[in-house]
């Protein structure tokens, strides 16, 4: 079994990408992530390609479909075959966007929180359920949104830390999912960032996103990561210290080697900080 200990840069594990990965992982990569979702309960070539990399890796579980804000009860029995997944491949980590995405059905999309105290409490509530099912604390992701819903008695970061505080669970931070909220509600990214716990932050993301021809940013992991982006990461490792960061990928896939390239450029941001931090 991998080394659970989770450091350094990984990458989002995908199912065309294993026969490269096969080939040769580059140096830069420390961990892999996957939804959990796509892969419990897989049995045959997915399975024995998975074990193949979770005996040499540390893998993160990012979910998909808790839907931790929604009406529905919470998915129990997904939550215990996460359990059990995770345990038999050695994985210490689950995420979960604070979002919801299911009524009658699932939506398959993640949509926006209403920020009240009635939100804190349910949401906190379903986190707690979890973290009890899981036996471990999880991190919990800021999500980008298009709509802002109504209603609101607190703003969004005020939202993320009365979430955070009552659950008492842990931030998932995604650098792009700030960046892209920032330019679509004219806010101040850092300003954002400074007022999250960031005490708690266990783990982050980075990606890159699409622009509508009006100027709306989309995040859909289908591009390069763009220099904003990266100086709003180097601003959170001199806040946070070089957590553990995964670049997420999930269409528009390039070649393994151009991946592997900006898994370098994390791994390059986290050693500046570690430098910055001697030096200061």
């Amino acid at each position: 079994m991998a080394d659970a200990v989770l450091h350094g840069a990984g990458l989002g594990f995908r199912r065309e990408l294993i026969p490269d990965l096969k080939a040769g992982v580059s140096a830069a990569i420390d961990f892999f992530e996957l939804a959990p979702e796509n892969w419990a309960g897989m049995g045959g070539r997915s399975a024995k390609d998975l074990r193949h990399f979770t005996e040499r890796f540390p893998f993160v579980c990012h979910g998909l479909s808790l839907d931790l804000g929604g009406p529905r009860p919470l998915d129990t029995e997904l939550l215990t075959r996460i359990k059990h997944f995770m345990r038999q491949h050695g994985m210490c980590l689950y995420t979960e966007h604070l979002s919801w995405c299911g009524d009658d059905g699932h939506l398959y999309d993640l949509l926006p929180i209403p920020c009240t105290g009635d939100a804190v409490r349910w949401v906190a509530g379903r986190i707690r359920q979890a973290q009890d099912i899981l036996e471990m604390k999880i991190g919990i992701e800021n999500a980008s949104y298009y709509v802002a819903p109504p209603g609101a008695e607190m703003n969004e970061t005020e939202f993320i830390r009365a979430v955070i505080e009552e659950a008492d669970c842990l931030l998932h931070l995604d650098v792009n999912n700030v960046y892209v909220n920032s330019a679509n509600f004219a806010f101040d990214p850092l300003a954002f960032i400074d007022a999250l716990p960031l005490e708690r932050t266990c783990y982050l993301h980075m990606a890159g996103h699409y622009v509508e021809p009006d100027g709306v940013l989309v995040d859909t992991h289908g591009a390069e990561v763009i220099d904003p982006v990266w100086q709003l990461l180097n601003a959170v490792y001199a806040r946070v210290g070089p957590q553990p960061t995964c670049l997420e990928r999930d269409f528009n896939i390039p070649p393994l080697s151009e991946l592997s390239a900006e898994v370098a450029q994390i791994s390059n941001a986290q050693q500046r900080a570690k430098r910055l931090k001697k030096a200061a």
